[in-house]
C-alpha cells in the first residue's frame, strides 16, 4: 500500500474557503481531505465533492454542494436532516442506515455488508457498534447491525470511515486499509487502549484520530509507539 507524497496543507489565505479547517492532502493519486470538526469530514476527488457526516460543524458557510453524502447512524452529531437540505443538490447521492433513510426523501439505504458503486467510487458499507459501553438502561450505545462505518475506494487507495464504533472483530479484520479514521470519546466509542488494539489488528498506512472530544489524546500516543507501520495523526477538530 504505497501512499506517494503526502502534503500536509493549512489554509490561512483571506478569503479561502477551508481557511478555518486543517486540510491534508493524498498524492497518487491527489486526495483532499478537510476536517470539518469532531466527526464530519470533507473528501474532494477527481471533481467529487463527498462528506461523511456532516453534522455539528463548527463552519457550515460557503461549503461546496454534495455529490455523495454518507451516513453512519441517527445521533446529532452525525446526522442533521437540514443541513443535508443545503448540501445537497439534484443529482446528490445519499447513503445512510434504515434510520436515518426513513427522514430523508430520496435517501438510498445501506446496510452492513452492502456495497455500491457510486459515481465510480466503490462504497462498502462495514459494522460499527460497541462491544463494551453501554447506555443507563443497560443497552448498547451502538447496537450490532444497525449503524455503518464505510470503506471508499478512491482510484485505488481504500478509505475506512468508522463511524461510532469500539474495536470489534470485523474491524481488526479489514485489509489493505490505506487512511483509517477511527473515534475515541467515552463512553461513547473507544479508549486509547482499544483505538491501539484497532490498530494494531488492522494496520493502515495513515491513522487519523478523529471524534476525541476529551479524548486522552497523549496517552494514544504513547500507545501507538508499539504499533509498527501506522502513522497516528491527530488534526485539530475542536475550536
Amino acid at each position: 500500500m504505497l501512499l506517494g507524497a503526502i502534503v500536509l496543507v493549512c489554509c490561512f489565505a483571506s478569503g479561502d474557503l477551508f481557511a478555518q479547517y486543517g486540510t491534508d492532502i493524498i498524492k497518487t493519486p491527489e486526495l483532499k481531505i478537510t476536517f470539518l470538526g469532531h466527526g464530519s469530514l470533507l473528501f474532494e476527488y477527481d471533481g467529487l465533492n463527498v462528506y461523511a457526516d456532516p453534522s455539528g460543524l463548527q463552519y457550515t458557510e460557503n461549503l461546496p454542494k454534495a455529490d455523495i453524502v454518507l451516513i453512519t447512524h441517527e445521533h446529532g452529531d452525525h446526522f442533521n436532516p437540514s443541513l443535508l437540505e443545503t448540501l445537497r443538490k439534484e443529482s446528490t447521492v445519499l447513503l445512510m442506515n434504515d434510520r436515518c433513510a426513513e427522514r430523508i426523501n430520496g435517501a438510498t439505504v445501506m446496510r452492513n455488508g452492502n456495497s455500491r458503486t457510486v459515481l465510480g467510487l466503490k462504497i462498502d458499507a462495514v459494522p460499527s457498534y460497541n462491544l463494551v459501553h453501554k447506555s443507563d438502561n443497560g443497552e448498547f450505545f451502538h447496537p450490532k447491525g444497525r449503524d455503518n462505518g464505510y470503506v471508499i475506494t478512491f482510484g485505488g487507495k481504500r478509505v475506512y470511515i468508522a463511524g461510532d464504533t469500539e474495536n470489534h472483530p470485523e474491524m481488526k479484520a479489514l485489509q489493505n486499509i490505506d487512511i483509517a479514521f477511527l473515534p475515541m470519546n467515552l463512553p461513547y466509542t473507544m479508549t486509547p487502549e482499544m483505538v491501539a488494539d484497532a490498530a494494531e489488528g488492522f494496520k493502515p498506512d495513515i491513522l487519523y484520530l478523529y471524534h476525541y472530544r476529551d479524548g486522552n489524546t497523549e496517552k494514544l500516543q504513547r500507545l501507538m509507539q508499539d504499533v509498527e507501520g501506522v502513522d497516528l495523526r491527530i488534526k485539530k477538530m475542536y475550536r
